[in-house]
């Protein structure tokens, strides 16, 4: 059971570091999504659903119905949400805890992305990528930051390189709306 909290804990913080940069949106700057993620990594996250199954096996943790995870000042929202991890088999572990590491994060169903601050993303699927610190959402994404909004038919996140990808398909075209700052262009 100890290794199953550490589990949480890791993926939490990773989740909520991975969209705490999602929702500076891809128009913020990198700068301002950077101290968001350090502020956010020092918060306590809290995760409420109607069931939470652990499957070791499949290396899968599941949280089912209603799923809110909240941390610092962002709130997430959605049907179900899977954190697959890896069992790293490296020598000498210190603890448990240790020997597991985070694979990937996906949010499915409704999924709503809630800052403080006014930014919201939506999409019917969000999955966090570990190794490639990367957010890709599907499903009719969109991120909005105040009256500035974008979406495509996938929206993706490259953490890593402060860099976002936003792609149609077929005959639909992306589309961004961003508002004057100032009154002028």
């Amino acid at each position: 059971m100890m290794n199953l909290v550490g589990n949480i804990r890791c993926f939490l913080m990773i989740a909520t570091i991975g969209l705490a940069c999602l929702l500076s949106a891809p128009m913020a700057a990198g700068q301002a999504a950077q101290r968001k993620a350090n502020e956010a990594k020092g918060a306590q996250t809290v995760i409420k659903s109607n069931s939470l199954e652990i499957n070791n096996k499949r290396r899968e943790v599941t949280f089912t119905g209603s799923v809110e995870a909240t941390k610092g000042d962002m709130t997430i929202n959605c049907q179900k949400m899977f954190v697959y991890y890896l069992e790293d088999k490296a020598e000498g572990r210190a603890s448990e805890k240790a020997a597991f590491k985070i694979d990937r994060i996906v949010a499915t169903g409704e999924v709503k992305i809630n800052r403080t601050d006014g930014g919201l993303a939506t999409a019917e699927q969000a999955t966090y990528y570990q190794s490639d610190e990367k957010v890709v959402l599907t499903g009719k994404p969109v991120v909005k930051q105040g009256e500035d909004f974008v979406e495509g038919s996938v929206i993706t996140l490259f953490l890593r390189e402060d860099r976002s990808l936003v792609e149609g398909s077929g005959d639909e075209k992306v589309r961004a709306i961003l508002s004057p700052r100032s009154g002028k262009w």
